[in-house]
């Protein structure tokens, strides 16, 4: 009896230690299977990245009057199309817009196109994308190797005119950006319509609002007078800021635009355009 009962435990053994193998190579087979269910078909868009050269500049937001470093890196020299989501979206279903996952972007995620692979009516295919949450265009820049800016890399840009890298003191230079800001339906223009700024780079201000990796991380989520900074509302409305110059009116409205962001809004002028890093590119 004992002899029968010691064969049984090993069968019993056996058969568990080949249950849990099999069970093991399922679960492996499944993470493999999501790891690249979760990877971006890679796309390669025909834009030109821009060297912008690093420097100190004194950001719109703080309380003192610190410079902050932006190190050399790569600008698009204009923003993602129409027509160069539309090829995304294609590649990586995932992000169309009868698929995407609620948490990814709200309800108006692309809504004027006319289905997931036709673009807005009588829109213009070389005009800048808009109604993309932040969540599609960092899935975007992956996919095309590259990155979102951050927003002192972008804010670092935006202080050029078409003369000078730094047109911040130039009495005129607010006021023209808040000329093109107020301009209606500008969102739908052409890019690269306009002249190119100092750095070469087209669009920073006269078609779309745009998506920075840190959107709003600079803002309070408190008593703006404190001027506290952390984290806690990168994704979330949050309070005014200090700033550094009350007259830039111009800046001020970019941020106030920010801090009224969530990464899953979507918005009909809010576009965006990607970065990379000098060490990771020859393009």
């Amino acid at each position: 009896m004992y002899k029968i009962f010691k064969i049984l435990m090993y069968a019993g053994g056996f058969f568990f230690l080949m249950a849990s193998c099999e069970k093991a190579n399922t679960l492996t087979s499944a993470k493999v299977s999501s790891d690249t269910l979760d990877k971006e078909v890679a796309i390669t868009p025909d834009v030109k990245m821009v060297l912008i050269n690093g420097g100190e500049y004194q950001p719109f937001y703080g309380t003192d009057s610190s410079l902050v470093e932006v190190k050399d890196f790569l600008l698009d020299e204009r923003p993602v199309t129409n027509a160069e989501f539309l090829d995304f979206v294609k590649k990586n279903p995932k992000w169309k817009r009868s698929k995407i996952k609620a948490l990814f972007a709200d309800d108006t995620y692309l809504q004027d196109w006319q289905d997931d692979e036709t673009l807005p009516k009588n829109a213009d295919p070389e005009a800048a994308v808009t109604f993309v949450s932040w969540f599609a265009a960092k899935a975007y820049a992956k996919a095309a190797g590259k990155r979102l800016p951050t927003l002192d890399e972008w804010e670092y840009v935006a202080m050029a005119d078409e003369e000078s890298a730094n047109a911040r003191d130039k009495p005129t230079y607010s006021a023209h950006l808040i000329n093109l800001y107020n301009e209606k339906d500008r969102q739908k223009n052409k890019v690269k319509s306009s002249a190119p700024n100092y750095w070469g780079v087209y669009n920073m201000f006269d078609l779309v609002w745009e998506w920075t990796d840190d959107f709003n991380s600079i803002m309070t989520t408190s008593d703006s007078r404190t001027a506290e900074f952390d984290d806690k509302g990168l994704f979330c409305a949050s309070a005014a800021t200090s700033t550094t110059d009350v007259l830039n009116y111009a800046s001020f409205m970019r941020y106030a635009f920010r801090s009224s962001l969530k990464a899953s809004y979507t918005v009909g002028n809010l576009g965006f355009r990607c970065a990379k890093d000098t060490t990771n590119s020859t393009k």
